[in-house]
């Protein structure tokens, strides 16, 4: 495989996750902080990956790889404030001050912005969360911008 087609799918699978993560919101699967944090570098994967079809060079194979991993280690994250594993950010787990300040008008209101919580899975698939099967497939990503690298 050339360099440019690797490039393709490193940054068209990052495009396919982010897609997905949208078609999943479209159906009612809102996303939580950490969910939207995991996209950010996505978006920068596709976004170095179009650049990086036009123009040669180790850095930004580098860079994607770099956006891949990020992303994947975010998701592994999110996978162990879902499990438990470990405490996450306090203003989306029920493990902090992420509620106080609201009164009971505001926890009972259907018109202010809905709370997803970090800490619930909303979807599974095989024992593993979206946040999950984001971390598997990011990796796989990052072995295809490596290729893309060694190609360079």
């Amino acid at each position: 495989m050339t360099r440019k087609h690797l490039i393709l799918i490193a940054a068209g699978g990052s495009a396919a996750l982010l897609l997905g993560a949208f078609i999943f919101q479209y159906f009612g699967y809102a996303p939580c902080q950490l969910c939207l944090w995991q996209r950010w570098p996505h978006a920068a994967a596709i976004l170095i990956g179009a650049i990086g079809l036009g123009i040669g060079g180790r850095i930004l194979p580098a860079v994607g790889g770099i956006a891949a991993l990020t992303t994947a280690g975010i998701g592994l994250y999110h996978t162990g404030v879902e499990r438990k594993w470990w405490l996450g950010p306090a203003s989306c787990t029920g493990n902090g001050d992420g509620l106080s300040g609201l009164s009971g008008n505001d926890l009972l209101s259907m018109d202010g912005p809905k709370l997803i919580m970090c800490d619930q899975v909303s979807w599974e698939m095989f024992g593993l969360s979206m946040a999950s099967w984001n971390m598997v497939f990011s990796l796989i990503l990052v072995g295809f911008w490596i290729a893309a690298l060694r190609r360079s």
